[in-house]
């Protein structure tokens, strides 16, 4: 079984679990689970955007000091026109987020599957939540957004969360004739993401099968070490988390739950921005290893 693979089966073992006992068990205090996933996506979650000087690395354009500094330039506008987006439109920011995150979670599974296991595996994150926890997907929106905002994306997602469950349904049956360890992820997600509550359902997604297996794929594109690769993320999550502490002060003085909804998806929703620019062309590439054609250094 492969690394990819390997990491695949684990976390389906452990959203099965948790989606199960999420539907017996009492959730965790709303301000507790907040903390503690605002700490596992910190830790956890984020790094994996950190290896994107990698990706940068393999372009033909970047080549020396200047174009470094044009490509960071570039990087960080990008950011800022996200968060930009959140302060004066947070409706449109709502939902191009979620709409961008169905198609960049959808690179997650393996390179057989179709385009329809694709798109409703990357929207499983998004959309069951809204099945048995729309009062609480509302609370967390509004928190982000406003009550205007969240009110008419959490009724687009009732309205598609039944049909979404039903395609999901299909997808998994039609994938396992071909891999059951592509139909137990999509299994494994939808379950996850339909009983546990949305934020502990996205944040055992997010940093237990999106960044993991990200990293894993950086690994096999680049030809690193896993401790390579964590050289190489030092400076970048340095200065994700110095811009991030900056960003911390700058938002309204607001209750605590407010604030750490605001700096986690709104700084998660910029980041996504730029580093799907970079890694999308890559995985429609089919993932190519670079090293192996000279096109990417080791470094620093």
């Amino acid at each position: 079984m492969t690394a990819l693979r390997r990491q695949g089966f684990l976390f389906s073992i452990l959203a099965l679990m948790t989606g199960i006992l999420s539907a017996v068990f009492v959730p965790l205090n709303p301000q507790l689970e907040l903390l503690l996933a605002g700490l596992f996506i910190v830790l956890l979650g984020v790094p994996h955007g950190a290896l994107d000087p990698i990706f940068a690395q393999a372009l033909p354009q970047i080549k020396s000091r200047t174009s470094w500094a044009l490509f960071v330039f570039a990087y960080l506008l990008l950011a800022a026109l996200v968060v930009a987006l959140w302060w004066y439109a947070p409706t449109v920011f709502l939902l191009g987020f979620l709409a961008i995150s169905v198609l960049h979670f959808s690179g997650d599974l393996a390179a057989g599957a179709n385009f329809f296991v694709r798109f409703f595996y990357g929207g499983a994150a998004i959309v069951l939540p809204a099945a048995l926890h729309a009062a609480e997907l509302d609370r967390l929106f509004s928190l982000l957004t406003g009550p205007h905002a969240a009110g008419l994306v959490v009724a687009v997602l009732q309205f598609m969360v039944w049909p979404w469950l039903a395609a999901l349904g299909m997808v998994i049956v039609h994938s396992a004739r071909q891999d059951a360890l592509l139909a137990l992820e999509v299994l494994a997600v939808s379950v996850l993401t339909f009983t546990a509550s949305p934020l502990l359902g996205f944040t055992i997604f997010f940093c237990c099968m999106h960044s993991p297996r990200h990293i894993l794929r950086t690994q096999i594109y680049a030809g690193m070490t896993l401790q390579r690769l964590a050289v190489v993320a030092v400076l970048p999550m340095l200065a994700i988390l110095l811009m991030a502490a900056g960003g911390w002060y700058w938002l309204p003085d607001s209750p605590i739950d407010e604030r750490i909804i605001q700096f986690l998806f709104v700084a998660l929703a910029a980041l996504t921005v730029p580093h799907m620019v970079l890694v999308e062309r890559v995985r429609f590439s089919g993932w190519p290893s670079k090293l192996a054609k000279g096109s990417v250094r080791v470094f620093p």
